[in-house]
């Protein structure tokens, strides 16, 4: 008796800016098609298709990732936060507040992707990760600082094809300032508690 045929499709669970969805897919269908065409999350562009712009970028469990090049069947069960699921209602994230208020944008295509990008730029900068750009990588050397130069190295993976890329740094600084001013305030408060 011959094998059974294989199937191609699957109902999967996305668990999207805290939010599921289920949703029958294909298994070739990328992470960023099922946010555009199956759920409507329009917010995350397709750029080049092909992992090298960056406007596709997404945070899968916190880290980022080229949702062009991710099929949504190895999502599943992942925490996916689009540009749609950074602020907090009505108020915007630090980062997007940042990239207003800077002007690190002009047509704005690339700016959900360099507003991912940015997250995860700053939480990996906290947490000491270092880049091609880091001087001294010794753990003992601790948290390098966030100079424009490390900030352009960490961002150069996303395109603005109208360069923005002055704003950009600058958004990304100013906000990386104001988590650094939050982490420190809650680290003050937990020490007098």
């Amino acid at each position: 008796m011959p094998p059974p045929p294989f199937s191609t499709h699957s109902a999967i669970i996305l668990n999207i800016n805290g939010e599921k969805y289920t949703l029958p897919v294909d298994h070739r269908t990328t992470l960023l098609d099922a946010l555009r065409e199956h759920l409507d999350l329009t917010g995350t562009k397709k750029g080049c298709d092909q992992g090298q712009c960056g406007a596709c970028t997404v945070l899968v469990d916190g880290r980022r990732t080229v949702s062009c090049l991710q099929f949504a069947v190895a999502a599943e069960g992942r925490a996916i936060t689009t540009i749609e699921g950074v602020a907090d209602g009505e108020r915007l994230h630090p980062v997007q507040q940042a990239f207003l208020d800077l002007d690190g944008y002009q047509c704005g295509y690339c700016t959900p992707g360099q507003i991912c990008s940015a997250l995860a730029v700053i939480e990996e900068h906290a947490a000491g990760w270092p880049s091609a750009v880091t001087g001294d990588i010794r753990p003992e050397a601790g948290v390098p600082a966030l100079t424009a130069e490390e900030i352009r190295e960490r961002m150069s993976g996303n395109l603005c094809r109208c360069g923005a890329y002055v704003s950009i740094v600058q958004a990304v600084a100013r906000a990386a300032e104001a988590a650094e001013a939050e982490t420190a305030d809650a680290e003050v408060k937990e020490a007098a508690a």
